[in-house]
Formats: structure tokens, C-alpha cells, sequence
């Protein structure tokens, strides 16, 4: 009688369940030794004790002489091996596990610091330099998903940065945000000593779906259009559903017909480029077969380079050895559904405490269209902190959980989806924004109302008054219905309320 077998957890895995059922039918053959199954096949004693060992799955030739020696069917045996590995191969690595750096940025824009793995922009970014060369004022338009922030950041910005000529005096980075001009009204200002100060404004339709005020909104425009004393270049990315939204204001129709830049979708070639050659440049090898399905999926689907990229990362995590496989890329969702695979097994690892607070941190992070699509909306940490209806270590756990998985990204306190296309790919967070839409409406405009009374030191001009503070009470003032509130949009409200109560107090 040989050693006995170390035991397995068939809950452990597809691997571990597998080499259980092995065992289960060398059992059922009358408990050979390896040996003896030795003597009956080609292989020695320990490949075949290895083949149940849980470590990894068997080769198929080695699977056919263990299952031979048993008596087993070796066709059904060898599609079960294919089920565990393919259910294998949709298992990333455990958090941590995987040190190596990924050739792919995931739903996460290029930064300025990518530029060396930015591919299949080239010509792109020729076509840019060459038209902020001839132009003080230019905007960049392009469909959700198009790859502006990435062409800005990871292809001009560095471009700029080498040029041969007189370098730039200042290069300066912005998206505009609820208060632009209050926010970024300096940046405008050039810089001093030698050469031109390039300002970059990203995003530039939250001017018209984060910026409320009208009168705001058109002194930042005018802000961006001077040209400070001819040593002032401004370049704009701009989604283009906004297109008409632009042309509203003349000096931006101005620059929409004279120097736009409109970003279409990719050629085959540069697609082709943008899953080949980031792996190629650290070493690893696409299989021509997912490179041809990615190609062909990725040139049919509108604002599809996130869903493009994402998915090449999460096929990298599941890489064997040095090759990103079809097998993998299946695993991980395929180009359509990784997104939302990625997010539903985050959510499914949440207690159910955590999953309701990821869902507030989500709607949080989103400003639901009006006549538009909607749009992601960055927001300060600090709006994350519920007080007494949450805790922020809570918080900080949800938060750290959504940030590893890349579909949130923190930078200097500023919490924001990392796309977009976060929306509309993921089914539980639509169906989350449809279900309180017209909530979200109503609690995004109390936001803004509530900060600029902030802003004002609490001015009891500012809070909400007359119809709007009615509605504001009917929806918010009900039981939980300001649990997801900041403490100060709490306090802004109770204001309203107080002030209201101390005018009929006064009529009495």
C-alpha cells in the first residue's frame, strides 16, 4: 500500500475538484497503486500520483493513462479536464499575486508617463500637433470611449514637451468641474519667462453638465478663448454629443469651424497596433486568432477602446506564461461583458453593508443626462463621508476594493469613475441609475446648491426656498431619504426648513 494521498478541498477549485474526482475513480477501480497503474501505462509512478495531486491539471496524454488504468471513458474524462480549465483559466490571480506591471491600461486613460506604450495614435497625433501649431484655439471631438484624454495626455502633452523648437513656458493640465472659473481661473494666466503656456482642457463638457451657473459657464469660456497677449494656446477635448452645445457660443462655433479636430474610429492596422504591440514591449505574445477577434469585434463597436482595453488587461491577468490566449480573453468576458464581469465579482465579494454603501459611492460619482448621456461627475473625497450614517473606514474599504479593480481612480483627493464606459457596460449600475433617476436629478442640484452656500459662509439668501424647497422636503425628508446626504447638505436643507419655519412664525 503506497503513502497516502495529501487531502483536497474540492471546494478550493476547479484544479482541486478535479484531482478529487480523479481519486474518486481510481477508488472505484479497487485503490490500485501507482505502481501497478504504472506497469499499465507509459508514465511513471510520481506523473501519475501527480495527476490527482491538486496542484495542476494533467496533460491530456497523462489523463488518458490514468483514466486507461481505471477504466474509466477518457473522452468524457478529457472534456471534463477542458471544463476545469477553461473554468481555470477565468480564476485572475489572487490580489497581490501578480507583481508583474500591465501592458494595458484598462478603463484608466493614458497618462502623461504612458507615452511610451501609447500605440495606434501616430497619425492621430500628427494631424493634432499640426493644428495647434496653426491654431491658438482647438478642440478635439470625439465620441465617449474615443481615446480624447488618452490623445491629450499620453499623445500631445509629450509631443509638446520634445519638441525641437522653443519649449513651452508652461504646460497645465484641467478638467473644469462645478466651478471653473473659481477653480482654474489662474491657470490662464502665462507664465512667465520665455515660450508659449499651453493650457489643456480635458473634458470639456463638464462645462455645460457639472457647471449650473450660466453666467459662470460663459465667463470661463471667454476666459479660455484670450489669448494672453499672444502667449496663450488653449486645446479642448470635448464628447460629441456636445457639439451643439458649443455652438451656443460664437467665439466656440469660431473654433469648432476653424480648428477641430474630430476623432474617428480606429483602422484595423491600429487596432491591431494597440493589442500587439504594448505586449510585444514587455515581452509577451498575442495569439493571432484573439488578435483577428479583437480587431473584428473592436471595428464594429462605437467607443469601443475602453471595453478594448480593459479586457486586454484582464486577459493579461489570465495570461499562461508569456502568451495572452483566446482561451483567456473567453474567460474574462470577451470584449462585451468583461466590464461587467469584472464589476459583478467585486459587488459579489461585498457583504451586503458594503454592496448598498458601493451603490451610493457609484450614483455618487455620476450626474444623470438631461436630454444627454449620462456623465461621470469626480467628486472630493470628503463627499464620501456621511457621518452619523456612515463610517468612514467603511467607506475606505468599498472605496479600496473599486480602485484595485480599476473601475475607480483616486487622484489628489478626487475620487472618479476611471470611464465612462462604466455606465452603460455594466447592467447592475444602469439599472441602479434608471430605478432613482429622478432622485439623482433632484439630489445633484441640492449638491450644488448646498456648496455654494458653503462657499457664501451660509448666507440665508442662498438656501432653498418658495417650490424648490417643497419639493426638496416631499422627496428628502422622508425615512432614509438622506442617508447618502454629506453633513452639509443635510445642515443646507434643515436651513431652508428652519428659515421657512421662521417666516410663518413671524406672519402668526
Amino acid at each position: 500500500m503506497g503513502r497516502p494521498e495529501n487531502p483536497l478541498d474540492p471546494a478550493a477549485g476547479p484544479v482541486q475538484r478535479f484531482a478529487c474526482a480523479l481519486r474518486e475513480l481510481r477508488r472505484g477501480a479497487g485503490t490500485p497503486t501507482y505502481r501497478t497503474m504504472a506497469r499499465r501505462t507509459d508514465f511513471s509512478v510520481t506523473t501519475l500520483a501527480a495527476a490527482a495531486s491538486g496542484e495542476r491539471l494533467p496533460s491530456p496524454a497523462v489523463l488518458a493513462a490514468y483514466v486507461q488504468a481505471c477504466g474509466g471513458d477518457v473522452a468524457e474524462w478529457e472534456r471534463a479536464r477542458r471544463a476545469a480549465h477553461r473554468e481555470e483559466s477565468a480564476r485572475p490571480p489572487e490580489e497581490g499575486e501578480d507583481t508583474a506591471d500591465p501592458p494595458y491600461r484598462g478603463l484608466a486613460r493614458f497618462e502623461i508617463d504612458d507615452s511610451e506604450r501609447f500605440f495606434g495614435r501616430e497619425r492621430l497625433t500628427d494631424e493634432l500637433i499640426r493644428l495647434v501649431r496653426e491654431h491658438r484655439h482647438v478642440i478635439v471631438l470625439g465620441p465617449s470611449g474615443s481615446g480624447k484624454s488618452s490623445l491629450l495626455r499620453a499623445g500631445l502633452v509629450p509631443r509638446l514637451r520634445g519638441a525641437d523648437e522653443e519649449p513651452p513656458a508652461a504646460i497645465r493640465i484641467l478638467t473644469p468641474g462645478a466651478r471653473p472659473v473659481h477653480e482654474h481661473g489662474k491657470l490662464f494666466v502665462p507664465a512667465p519667462g520665455p515660450g508659449e503656456t499651453w493650457v489643456v482642457v480635458d473634458q470639456f463638457e463638464e462645462v455645460f453638465t457639472l457647471c449650473r451657473d450660466p453666467r459662470e459657464r460663459a465667463a470661463f469660456i471667454e476666459l479660455l478663448l484670450a489669448d494672453g497677449d499672444g502667449r496663450l494656446r488653449v486645446v479642448l477635448g470635448a464628447r460629441a454629443d456636445f457639439y451643439s452645445r458649443c455652438l451656443e457660443h460664437p467665439g466656440l462655433a469660431t473654433v469648432v469651424r476653424d480648428a477641430s479636430l474630430p476623432i474617428g474610429p480606429m483602422t484595423r492596422a491600429e487596432l491591431r497596433a494597440v493589442i500587439v504591440r504594448p505586449a510585444a514591449a514587455a515581452g509577451l505574445v498575442v495569439e493571432r486568432a484573439l488578435t483577428a477577434r479583437l480587431v473584428e469585434e473592436t471595428a464594429d463597436e462605437p467607443g469601443g477602446l475602453p471595453l478594448l482595453s480593459h479586457v486586454l488587461l484582464e486577459t493579461w491577468r489570465r495570461r499562461r506564461g508569456r502568451t495572452l490566449t483566446l482561451d483567456a480573453h473567453l474567460a474574462a468576458g470577451g470584449l462585451r461583458d468583461a466590464i461587467a464581469q469584472t464589476a459583478e465579482r467585486v459587488h459579489s465579494g461585498l457583504t451586503q453593508d458594503q454592496a448598498e454603501l458601493a451603490r451610493r459611492i457609484l450614483l455618487r460619482l455620476i450626474t444623470p443626462g438631461e436630454g444627454a448621456q449620462d456623465t461621470r461627475r469626480p467628486v472630493d473625497r470628503a463627499e464620501f463621508d456621511h457621518g452619523e450614517h456612515g463610517d468612514r473606514s467603511d467607506t475606505d474599504a468599498v472605496l479600496d476594493r473599486l480602485v484595485r479593480a480599476r473601475l475607480l481612480t483616486v487622484d489628489a483627493g478626487s475620487v472618479d469613475l476611471a470611464h465612462e464606459a462604466l455606465i452603460t457596460a455594466w447592467p447592475r449600475l444602469r439599472a441602479w441609475i434608471e430605478a432613482d433617476r429622478e432622485r439623482l436629478m433632484a439630489h445633484r442640484r441640492l449638491t450644488e446648491a448646498a456648496a455654494l452656500w458653503e462657499e457664501l459662509e451660509r448666507d440665508s439668501g442662498a438656501v432653498y426656498r418658495g417650490t424648490r424647497l417643497s419639493a426638496a422636503e416631499e422627496r428628502f425628508c422622508v425615512p432614509g431619504g438622506q442617508d447618502d446626504f454629506t453633513a452639509a447638505e443635510r445642515e443646507f436643507l434643515a436651513a431652508g426648513l428652519a428659515a421657512r419655519a421662521d417666516v410663518h412664525r413671524a406672519c402668526e
